[in-house]
């Protein structure tokens, strides 16, 4: 095998398939999910609670991701994604086995902990194992997983639901786990350079006890207990008080889990504000998209499945068109159009639910995926053009980890409304308060779109961009919004932003 080029037949072949196969794992399991969650209730009760399905995934892999990173500067790559694996497999088996929805819940915080070593690490041997110029194309294979993954998860999820069991959505992650296991300790051979990191573990300690007690008392206040209550009332106020000791823990930290200082640049904390709609809009159609269905249409899990898959069709086929876009019009124009076609998808979700059709759904859907691929990929392209090359990993960190923590506290928050809707019921038991319910989620959607247009409008029109000299060092020049990045540079990092993050 020859080592120059990228591709299957090359000497890092084997790598780049197992690095495909754990970015597998993480894509399937993104989607696979959403449309087996009425299949689970069912089984295991807890409508109430099913949102912690996905807030506590999300929650733990978006803190895990900076503390991973460090670790691997210290022992290398392959251990880290070893272990990420591993907890992934374990929380997979694990909830294959579940009893009941709080102990299925902690075991998908386990699989969390390990996705937040898979992804970043994949992303990271690519970087390592090939060349400025080779890296835009292996990106390009990763894109791939996630396309795929877009349509074969939700319809994979539907058919296990339909036709065996909803438990096999899990069991099916672990012959790629052990592929990718035997891959990697077979091809995988690094030296590791050390670098001592100090690891901001007080920081992911209390942002994720601060987040977990918000959602707690957003998703059980008007449902296990008044909402002007004790539980409530401590739940919020100990939350909000480990918010304000995580700021102050940011601030002194040497290398903080999330780098506040960063915000204080307005292109970087415009571009997180997009970030955290996107990720409150995309889990919100995932999370009771298949669920609505089923209850008012009664729908087939694999129907449902297709149904959300055309969201997911929807994302790439606009991001793959938003290069070209956005090297006309610039970034922030972009954005706004992306933003004003989720606003119209969501729109036409909230008129029809009253008397929905899988046409008008579908059709609601594609058109909000489609929105959401021209607003994610140039609004972090957008940020990562505005800084110096040594600080775009830490800005693409940011961003990532806005949108995840968007769609940990967004499912949470259209939780409430629909379990203070509903009342202790569940979704079936009373069809048409949960179809009023879900009107209200789309409501909600369409109003965060509407925060997609104010944090765009309050995009910079200019970008500072750090474009590289001939020497090949990054220098500090003014340019326009709509100037090119370079070319390397933009297909690579738009092979990242392309992935729809549905978990």
């Amino acid at each position: 095998m020859s080592s120059d080029g990228v591709g299957f037949r090359s000497e890092r072949g084997p790598i780049l398939i197992a690095v495909m196969v754990t970015t597998g794992l993480v894509a399937i399991d993104s989607t696979i999910l959403a449309t087996a969650v009425p299949t689970i209730v069912k089984d295991l009760g807890g409508f109430a609670s099913f949102p912690w399905l996905f807030s506590i995934y999300l929650l733990t892999q978006a803190v895990a991701v900076p503390i991973y990173s460090k670790v691997a500067d210290s022992v290398g790559r392959k251990p880290v994604v070893l272990l990420g694996v591993g907890l992934f497999l374990l929380g997979s088996v694990a909830s294959g086995f579940a009893w009941s929805m709080p102990v299925l819940i902690a075991f998908r915080a386990v699989q969390g902990l390990g996705a937040g070593a898979v992804q970043p690490m994949a992303m990271t041997i690519v970087g390592d194992i090939y060349t400025l110029e080779e890296r835009a194309k292996a990106q390009g294979y990763l894109a791939s997983v996630w396309a795929i993954s877009a349509i074969v998860g939700p319809t994979l999820g539907g058919v296990f639901s339909e036709f065996t069991s909803w438990r096999w959505i899990f069991f099916v992650n672990v012959p790629l786990c052990l592929a990718a296991v035997w891959l990697l300790v077979r091809h995988l051979h690094e030296t590791v350079t050390r670098t001592r990191h100090r690891i901001d573990w007080l920081g992911g300690t209390l942002l994720t006890g601060a987040l977990s007690l918000l959602i707690l008392a957003m998703l059980e206040g008007g449902s296990a207990w008044a909402w002007i209550s004790a539980p409530s009332i401590g739940a919020f106020a100990v939350g909000a008080a480990l918010l304000v000791a995580f700021a102050r823990v940011e601030a002194r930290a040497a290398e903080p889990v999330l780098p506040l200082t960063m915000l204080t640049r307005r292109i970087v904390l415009t571009t997180s504000l997009v970030s955290i709609g996107v990720g409150a809009i995309m889990i919100g159609l995932t999370s009771y998209v298949p669920s609505y269905l089923e209850a008012l249409l009664h729908a087939s899990p694999l129907t449902s499945g297709l149904t959300l898959a055309v969201l997911t069709i929807g994302w790439p086929i606009a991001a793959t068109l938003s290069g070209r876009v956005y090297l006309r019009v610039g970034f922030r124009t972009t954005v706004l159009l992306g933003s004003a076609i989720v606003i119209l998808g969501t729109v036409e979700l909230a008129a029809t639910s009253t008397h929905p059709a899988l046409v008008a759904v579908g059709l609601g859907c594609f058109v909000v995926g489609l929105g959401l691929g021209l607003v994610a990929a140039p609004s972090l392209i957008a940020a990562q053009s505005s800084v110096a090359w040594g600080e775009r990993a830490v800005v693409t960190g940011t961003n990532m980890f806005a949108r995840s923590i968007g769609s940990a506290v967004g499912v949470a928050v259209l939780g409430a409304v629909v379990n203070g809707m509903l009342r202790g019921q569940d979704a079936t038991s009373d069809p048409h308060r949960f179809g009023l319910a879900v009107t209200w989620v789309f409501v909600a959607l369409a109003a965060t779109a509407v925060m997609l247009v104010v944090a765009g409008l309050a995009m910079p029109r200019r970008t500072t961009e750090a474009p590289r000299t001939a020497a090949g060092e990054p220098s500090d020049t003014r340019v326009p919004d709509d100037a090119r990045p370079p070319q390397v540079e933009e297909l690579g990092l738009r092979a990242m932003a392309e992935q729809p993050r549905l978990d």
